[in-house]
């Protein structure tokens, strides 16, 4: 749809209009995308299209461009309408970050103030933004966002030659790990075959048992895997033909994104994850990538948080923003997860595999 929303709750001071337009159908949203520098694989037409296959979710871009025009700017979100966790705009669930394709600051100002204003009209209970860099807690105009769950992210600057790469990651924790990888003599399949989706699987809800979570549903990946505009690679490591661990990678133009990882635990003293990342590293690296995004953590997470500082040891700080703040958030990353998990480690990998597919569609 093309239209603008309802133009009562607009501010009439300003000189911006608010239109909205379906990512997925509309060409100019790939054409943005394609062109915009701060564009990620978060924002293409491939992982919404995954996002609404496996969720549900209707994906929307908000703008000031007019439907007729070349489209200059946009704010996408999901529609997430739960009878569990409410009605809510969210920019974007299930992905690390969402920058704002805005140039001025001004037009972006405008939107959020729009949205908010428009937010008790639609029935939406909160809308929430996933920037890297905008600050939207202190510009100073009146914005009133406030700052939600917080998280770190992982970069690794691929720019200088691999060799020098490598000798900037922690001696024990990571080069030397890979080195024992190397001596094991474990050997490495990559693909996105059906095959090795099942593998990877396979370890992921051991995984997520592990750490008394449920499993993402298989669907996710599945519909990940058949976008076929989305660069997509699964990297499995076998001892002796078992599979012990597993990374999931994608890509956007020059940046190379780790989005999940697996691993049997009774392998870890060979060193499979971080044989497996080198390996993608390396990869990259060798295809003109100059960033390796390795995506958020948790602040509260120590060890995932340990492993990654051991690769990029100066994170950047990333805020997810909220209006009006809701405590949900820190229900889900606080005392009632704990709770959660506590019950979730004493069920079998079959229920927490149902648990998860019938869940996810309400958090994210």
């Amino acid at each position: 749809m093309r239209s603008p929303l309802a133009t009562s709750t607009v501010p009439r001071v300003s000189r911006f209009c608010c239109y909205q337009l379906d990512p997925t159908q509309d060409p100019r949203w790939t054409e943005l995308v394609e062109n915009h520098p701060r564009a990620s694989v978060f924002h293409t037409v491939a992982w919404l299209q995954a996002l609404q296959r496996t969720y549900g979710y209707s994906p929307v871009v908000f703008t000031t461009s007019p439907p007729t025009g070349r489209l200059g700017n946009g704010l996408v979100f999901c529609r997430i309408n739960s009878w569990l966790t409410g009605r809510r705009l969210v920019s974007l669930p299930f992905s690390d970050h969402c920058e704002p394709l805005f140039d001025s600051a001004e037009e972006l100002n405008f939107l959020i103030r729009y949205l908010q204003t428009a937010l008790e009209h639609q029935g939406w209970n909160y809308l929430e933004l996933r920037p890297i860099h905008e600050n939207l807690g202190q510009t100073g105009d009146g914005i009133g966002c406030l700052p939600g769950a917080a998280y770190f992210l992982h970069t690794l600057d691929l720019r200088p030659d691999l060799n020098a790469v490598f000798q900037r990651l922690h001696k024990d924790s990571v080069q030397r790990r890979i080195q024992r990888a190397k001596r094991a003599g474990l050997v490495e399949k990559c693909g996105r075959s059906d095959d090795l989706l099942k593998e990877f699987y396979a370890l992921f809800v051991i995984t997520r048992s592990r750490h008394g979570l449920p499993p993402i549903p298989y669907a996710w990946f599945q519909n990940l895997i058949h976008c076929q505009d989305l660069p997509l690679e699964i990297r499995l490591a076998y001892k002796d033909e078992t599979p012990i661990a597993a990374i999931l990678t994608l890509q956007f133009r020059d940046v190379v994104y780790f989005k999940y990882g697996c691993s049997d635990a009774r392998f870890n003293r060979f060193g499979a994850t971080p044989w497996l990342l080198w390996g993608a590293i390396a990869a990259a690296k060798t295809n003109g990538a100059t960033e390796f995004d390795m995506g958020r953590t948790q602040e509260d997470n120590a060890g995932l948080l340990a492993f990654k500082n051991h690769w990029v040891p100066a994170p950047k700080r990333l805020v997810y923003w909220q209006f009006p703040y809701t405590s949900f958030l820190d229900s889900v990353h606080g005392w009632k997860l704990k709770m959660a998990k506590r019950l979730f480690s004493y069920m079998p990998d079959r229920l927490l595999t149902i648990i998860g597919k019938l869940m996810y569609r309400h958090i994210g």
